[in-house]
């Protein structure tokens, strides 16, 4: 009987991607591979790769490079390279050139036929190098191996329609097309068939769900579908650009029970000069305007963010407005990242580069500033009894549990193992700058 062959996968980027991971792993599964966490043991190795900042890329080239010795030792050895990074223009070509041991190279669009790939491969067609350059319709039914048995990320839609003048998604991941309303309803209660949770709808800009869709539907009208759904605790969503952000979202979150009240709000910048800019569509009082009314409407709400530092031309007067916003808004939590060039991109071209020097210092003053306010927002929960969905043993402290409230707040306590994945009731004893110490109750 032959052996069981073995398969590694190292994931770098977004949720997206991580969701694209479990349905190459799900695709594997079914073809009786297994999967191993050292890629010295594997018989095939997929990288699934991002672009968002080339600092993704240059640890792909890097991860790359260590495989060499590998396919050396073992000619047999199957390395696949895909996700966002490939999909760029002239990218998969390049890596062919720089690694020729590189036997699969696909793009984001195409990902769903790895297993034919994979085939071919198999049979000695290699390499295979196949980048579509045009999405094509959603395919519905993927096999999916989750990686955890509580909560799932669902894709509601896929691709950006933004053009935001830094960013490379929409050029990597296509036009924007949303998936029915009932296939996302049908993925979600086979879900909570099987035991799950919580679930995270997954989209570049979840607000802009269902254009084009008959019959009509938008955000607000799927969220409030799927909070009928029986079983289901808890419904999460990311990414939300703050321009198509409508009251009718902010007042399902306000209503639906199984809403968590939590929303990831991209902001990029305090600067409405920088804003205009990166093509954001609002100013930041419009920003601020819509944080108030989320905060009205959903008084318990947390807020998280991201925030570029040196885009082109930010002058020390664009940073204090940044700094201004982040003291006014109050984030729970904030993603911060230096601007990173992105060929092919708008922003690319733009003079007034930003020095690494300046970037850094203001990236430190931002993270004081950032850090200083979710360390006060987290000490507002000490003495409080908070809901937390149990997700499994604390990674810090195997003699805790961990797990999450509604509002995102990460949570280590001492409780019963036997609650992993149930909901129950922590008092909270002490707030950490990043977590939240506890007691099941």
């Amino acid at each position: 009987m032959s052996k069981k062959l073995k398969y590694y996968i190292e994931t770098w980027g977004c949720q997206m991607n991580e969701e694209d991971s479990e349905k190459i792993s799900g695709m594997l599964k079914l073809k009786n591979y297994e999967y191993v966490n050292n890629r010295e043991d594997a018989d095939l190795i997929v990288f699934n790769t991002c672009c968002v900042r080339e600092n993704a890329e240059q640890k792909v080239f890097g991860h790359l490079g260590m495989l060499k010795k590998l396919k050396e030792k073992n000619k047999d050895l199957i390395i696949a390279v895909c996700g966002c990074m490939t999909q760029q223009k002239g990218m998969a070509e390049e890596i062919a050139k720089r690694f020729p041991f590189v036997d699969i190279i696909i793009g984001t669009h195409n990902s769903y036929k790895f297993s034919e790939y994979l085939n071919r491969v198999l049979g000695g067609d290699r390499p295979i190098i196949d980048v579509w350059d045009k999405e094509k319709d959603i395919v519905e039914d993927m096999p999916v191996d989750r990686l955890s048995s509580i909560k799932a990320f669902v894709t509601i839609m896929y691709g950006c329609n933004n053009f935001c003048t830094y960013c490379i998604v929409p050029y990597v991941r296509g036009r924007e097309r949303s998936r029915r309303p009932e296939e996302i309803e049908k993925e979600i209660k086979s879900l909570v068939s099987q035991g799950y949770k919580e679930i995270t709808l997954l989209g570049q800009n979840v607000n802009s769900y269902g254009k084009g869709l008959v019959p009509d539907i938008n955000f607000a009208g799927l969220l409030r579908r799927l909070n009928e759904i029986e079983g289901l605790e808890r419904i999460r969503f990311m990414t939300s650009h703050p321009k198509d952000l409508s009251n009718e979202v902010i007042h399902a979150i306000a209503e639906c029970d199984k809403l968590c009240e939590h929303i990831h709000l991209p902001v990029q910048s305090g600067s409405s000069s920088m804003l205009k800019k990166m093509n954001r569509h609002y100013t930041k009082e419009q920003y601020l305007e819509l944080v108030e009314n989320i905060k009205k409407e959903i008084p318990d709400v947390s807020l998280s963010t991201d925030i570029i530092i040196g885009f082109p031309g930010e002058t020390e007067e664009d940073f204090n407005d940044t700094l201004e916003l982040v003291k006014t808004v109050g984030y729970d939590s904030a993603f911060t990242f230096l601007y990173s060039k992105r060929k092919g991109t708008p922003a690319e071209k733009y003079e007034e580069q930003v020095s690494e020097k300046i970037k850094h210092e203001r990236f430190d003053r931002l993270v004081e500033v950032v850090n200083e306010i979710s360390e006060k927002k987290n000490k507002a929960y000490e003495g409080k009894v908070v809901e937390v969905l149990v997700e499994g043993l604390s990674k810090n402290d195997e003699t805790k549990l961990m797990g999450r409230t509604r509002t995102s707040k990460l949570v280590n306590f001492t409780g019963n193992s036997s609650n992993i994945g149930k909901l129950v009731n922590v008092k909270i004893t002490e707030a950490k700058s990043f977590s939240l110490l506890g007691e099941e109750v």
